[in-house]
């Protein structure tokens, strides 16, 4: 049922009632929260006079930060007191309302309130000031601050406070003018200057703790107004450091005390962070300290820079620049403003190092290489790596040292018998020095491949022949100086060099005819090492390269399985006395008492030997018909050709002290056969008699002769063999082993054969001009010279004059390959 308008009258007159009762309710109860909060600060304020004046600033901030503005400090506590009084007397168990109100106004102060206040906080300040005692509690003087804020007399007090302290601070710039500031050296003012300081900072904490309220109010509500320590750090500011003689004499102290210090003098570090901690504070520490003092610095290391780089070694000076800056540091870590690092050190770098780059390296860098003084290298580097282009310029440098090293061992000829040692040495010693100076930078990595590249190929093709020489010797069964895992790691350490070498394909031929005498004469030291040697090649320059070298391993182990049929085909025979051809190779097996292996060679596979044909031992005739027969029957339409050049022997020989077995080439023992025949030969009947060519014969005469296991004696002694030079047969040859070695000449080169190989490596190079000429030729029809040469060295993977690529051009011309362009004789075309 709807109100009537009464009822609605009336519920509306209950309602605002209501509503004033809440909001009295409200206030009541924000004042009895200011009571309670009244209370708390009441007791905090009591622990805070109990404290020792004296205690930091810190201290009386945290007690004063839990309190909070208080603006009934002044008015009695009877609400209170009745309050709780008619709450005792309630019963306990029922709910009554409790009314509480507000203060009737604002207590009155009496008429010289303000100015008997002053008077004390300023008496107070006086005695700060002073350093005497102060009369009053800090709790009575900081409540003293509070009620006159509280009653807007904040303006009143900041700028009274001011003028007492910026009186204070104008007279004790008196102590630093005239005559008494004269007479004072460097040292004593500075004391003095920061005894002022140091006063002035606990007299503006002693003074900032009794004021908080007013800095924690009126500052803090008027942001165009200083905290009061601000205004203290401004007043000193103005009236001491900025006056021109005290900050300049100030400031000329400081710099003395510094430079005394880096002479190496003691002086007193509490002093020197305490005044440049006070420019910081005051905000002047740039400008009036550290552009001098970085000018100053900068003086002293360019004068220190240029006299030590005449006077000391640059190990030496290095050691000075890397402790100034140690020392630079420590001043920095002690006392000095960090803003001021990156510009000193900055200083420091630039005058000790960024201005004598270029003149320590010349000076001293080839010596420190030279003597592989890693320790100072690693000096060297991590000083040029805090300055501007300074690993640039290093990195060149170590460029141009490598460049010139590595020249003197490759340019040199009297170097050839030890270039490769002396290159895998120098390796290894780069290597050591990147790793463990240079922290492995790329960029110098890349410089040392790119600057052994350059020296390696300076004398074209002789390196990459003594690097396959080198291999050869290490890989021949002679060699006893490293195990299977030292072997190993020189090989990797040869393909380094390997792949520094422009004419790989010289390494291949001299490689590939060293391989061949190892193979053949049996003097591979590891068949597991000349295979991994030739998986290293293949990996690096691919299957192309060593297809041939592989083909030579092929043919060796289908030789041992032909030769394994072989002894069961004559051992058939002399079990089973065939009739008709059979009996007559049985006739000649029983004739024979020798033993033959042979070595079948694919010609593609292996060097080209030339021919030679010598005088055989019929038994040795009679066993090369049967294997041939043997052959040929198994395999119809090939055609064998003896090569005797590679052949070798065991001989067995009765001398007086007993039998011996001699290990011999073919050619020796050719020679050494005839002696079963007589005893005294000369040069001219033993080649008419063997068929050997002069010049192996003599070789071979010489080795038997004049080596150090002396089967033969020449008559006249010398080491040369002449024409008309006498052989007899050394009957009392003595040797305490049985089975001897003599000089195996099959393994020495010639310096006919270096030539052969030489010149055989110029034809192949020939051929594969005319062919990439072709290939391109045929791929481009038409092409300038320039364009052409242009391709050329792209492609070919060894190094080649223009001059002789116009050879080939030319040729191919002639022979109507290409023509010359009618119109343009720089052009060509590809003839179909």
């Amino acid at each position: 049922m709807p109100f009537s308008n009464a009822t609605r009258k009336k519920a509306s007159h209950d309602q605002q009632d209501t509503e004033r009762s809440q909001r009295k309710r409200r206030v009541s109860g924000e004042n009895r929260q200011g009571l309670a909060g009244l209370k708390r600060h009441k007791q905090e304020d009591s622990d805070f006079c109990h404290s020792d004046p004296h205690h930091s600033s810190s201290q009386m901030d945290e007690s004063v930060n839990s309190r909070k503005p208080n603006f009934s400090a002044l008015v009695g506590s009877n609400g209170l007191t009745n309050r709780a009084s008619s709450l005792a007397n309630s019963k306990p168990g029922t709910a009554k309302k409790l009314v509480i109100k507000n203060f009737k106004g604002k207590p009155k102060l009496h008429d010289n309130y303000k100015e008997e206040t002053w008077m004390k906080l300023r008496g107070a300040v006086d005695a700060i000031h002073k350093s005497t005692s102060i009369k009053y509690s800090l709790e009575e003087l900081y409540q003293a601050v509070e009620n006159m804020c509280s009653h807007k007399m904040a303006v009143m007090l900041y700028d009274s406070l001011k003028v007492v302290c910026e009186e204070h601070i104008k007279h004790q710039i008196t102590q630093f003018k005239g005559n008494q500031g004269d007479e004072l050296d460097s040292v004593l003012f500075l004391r003095k200057i920061n005894k002022c300081w140091q006063d002035h900072c606990r007299q503006m904490i002693m003074i900032r703790s009794i004021f908080l309220f007013l800095d924690r109010t009126y500052v803090l509500q008027n942001s165009m107004v200083s905290s009061l320590w601000d205004m203290g750090l401004d007043l000193f500011r103005q009236h001491i450091i900025s006056d021109t003689s005290v900050q300049t004499k100030t400031v000329d102290g400081l710099l003395l005390l510094i430079e005394r210090e880096r002479n190496g003098e003691m002086v007193d570090r509490s002093l020197l962070k305490s005044l440049l901690g006070m420019l910081s504070d005051l905000q002047i520490y740039k400008e009036a300290f550290e552009v001098r003092f970085l000018q100053e610095t900068e003086r002293l290391y360019a004068a220190e820079g240029q006299r030590l780089m005449q006077e000391r070694e640059i190990a030496e000076y290095l050691h000075h620049v890397d402790k100034r800056l140690e020392e630079e540091q420590d001043r920095l870590m002690f006392y000095m403003d960090q803003s001021t690092q990156k510009p000193l050190v900055s200083c420091v770098e630039k005058q000790l190092l960024g201005e004598h780059l270029v003149n320590i390296l010349q000076k001293g860098l080839h010596q420190l290489l030279d003597e592989n003084r890693t320790d100072d290298l690693k000096l060297l580097y991590n000083l040029f790596s805090r300055v501007k282009a300074g690993l640039e310029t290093l990195c060149q440098h170590w460029g141009d040292y490598i460049k010139a090293f590595g020249s003197t061992i490759v340019i040199n000829p009297e170097k050839d018998k030890t270039m490769v040692q002396e290159l895998l040495d120098f390796k290894d010693k780069v290597d050591n020095i990147l790793q463990s100076c240079f922290s492995s930078n790329e960029k110098f990595i890349n410089t040392m491949k790119e600057s052994f590249e350059t020296f390696i190929n300076k004398r074209l093709n002789k390196p990459a022949e003594l690097i396959a020489k080198y291999v050869d010797s290490k890989l021949r069964a002679g060699n006893k100086e490293a195990t299977e895992e030292e072997l190993e790691r020189m090989l990797d350490k040869i393909m380094v060099l390997f792949r520094f070498i422009h004419g790989k394909d010289v390494f291949e031929a001299f490689y590939k005819k060293d391989l061949a005498k190892r193979l053949l004469v049996g003097k591979s030291a590891s068949v597991d090492a000349e295979k991994s040697m030739l998986s290293k090649l293949k990996q690096e320059c691919g299957g192309a390269f060593t297809s041939k070298l592989e083909g030579m391993f092929k043919d060796m182990e289908l030789s041992r399985d032909i030769m394994v049929h072989f002894k069961q085909f004559l051992l058939y025979y002399a079990q089973h006395k065939a009739k008709g051809v059979d009996e007559h190779i049985q006739h000649q097996k029983d004739s024979i008492s020798i033993d033959l292996t042979v070595n079948i060679l694919t010609m593609g596979y292996w060097p080209t030997y030339i021919p030679m044909e010598v005088h055989l031992p019929p038994e040795m005739v009679r066993y090369q018909e049967i294997f041939k027969s043997f052959y040929l029957a198994k395999h119809s339409g090939r055609k064998l050709q003896w090569q005797p050049t590679l052949g070798h022997c065991v001989l067995r020989a009765d001398f007086r002290a007993g039998k011996k077995e001699l290990q011999v080439s073919l050619f020796q023992s050719l020679v050494l056969i005839m002696f079963n025949d007589g005893d005294d030969f000369t040069t001219e009947y033993i080649k008419q008699y063997t068929g050997i060519e002069d010049g192996e014969l003599r070789r071979t005469l010489q080795s038997l002769a004049c080596g150090k296991a002396r089967v033969i004696i020449k008559t006249p002694k010398g080491k040369d063999v002449e024409d008309g030079d006498q052989f007899t047969f050394n009957n009392d040859f003595k040797h305490k082993l049985y089975r001897i070695k003599i000089n195996q000449i099959q393994m020495k080169e010639t310096q006919e054969e270096n030539v052969n190989t030489t010149e055989r490596v110029f034809q192949d190079r020939q051929y594969q001009i005319d062919a990439a000429i072709v290939r391109i030729m045929k791929t481009r029809k038409t092409l300038t010279h320039t364009l052409l040469v242009s391709e050329l060295y792209n492609q070919l993977k060894f190094p080649v004059k223009p001059a002789d690529l116009k050879k080939r051009i030319e040729s191919l011309i002639d022979r109507d390959y290409m023509e010359r362009d009618k119109e343009n004789s720089n052009q060509y075309h590809y003839v179909a």
